[in-house]
């Protein structure tokens, strides 16, 4: 059975042309024009990842995303107008996986949603990876702080994930985008930051693990 993508832009034309790439390349597309039949269709179950234009009628992506963040935590992947960095980091915070900037090409888009849907698989190994209170599932894709569950994100999975197989050591921002993102570090890109972010909020008091090293990366303590 084919993968599910739910695609939501309000640019017939460019959906048209991103459907049928995508059918091109194995996947089922389902596509709607507004924010409104976005959400309502995210909501369903029916999808293994969801891509939402910023600029929609009804509702925009970014309430869109917030709607389905209540009640799912499908991976998400934004479109935005190239440079806009607002947005973009808007959706970050509110639980997108990853961002796309427009104007994107159809083999770019594939390409992350392929990365995102291989990292969300099952792990090839078995046992959970403990550092102190803080322990992770790769084959279940869950994570536990003294034993409360965490509500990460795909992405803050990852970016956790990376930091705990690395503990005790530095790890560059550009090795934690290419481990958990799947692409290169771009110049000024922030997004690393965003989620490290979400990780130490939903951590509470645990956040004291991940360190800031200036100018080099993260560093996951070994309590």
């Amino acid at each position: 059975m084919s993968t599910q993508v739910l695609l939501a832009d309000d640019d017939v034309e460019l959906s048209g042309m991103l459907t049928e790439y995508l059918e091109r390349e194995g996947f089922g597309v389902t596509a709607v024009h507004d924010g409104e039949a976005a959400a309502r269709l995210a909501l369903t179950g029916g999808y293994q990842i969801v891509v939402l234009d910023v600029m929609m009628p009804k509702l925009d992506g970014i309430e869109a995303l917030r709607q389905i963040r209540h009640a799912s935590r499908v991976p998400v992947v934004m479109l935005t107008a190239r440079g806009d960095d607002v947005d973009r980091i808007v959706g970050l915070e509110l639980g997108a996986d990853d961002y796309v900037p427009k104007p994107c090409t159809p083999r770019e888009l594939v390409a992350r949603l392929r990365a995102i849907l291989r990292r969300a698989q099952p792990g090839a190994d078995g046992g959970p990876l403990e550092i102190g209170a803080l322990v992770l599932w790769p084959e279940k894709r869950r994570a536990e702080w003294r034993r409360r569950e965490l509500a990460l994100t795909s992405i803050e999975f990852n970016v956790l994930e990376v930091l705990m197989r690395n503990a005790g050591r530095v790890v560059s921002k550009h090795e934690i985008s290419e481990q958990a993102l799947g692409r290169p570090l771009a110049r000024f890109d922030r997004s690393i930051d965003v989620h490290l972010s979400a990780i130490r909020q939903k951590l509470g008091e645990g956040a004291r693990m991940i360190r800031t090293v200036r100018g080099l990366g993260y560093h996951l303590v070994k309590e």
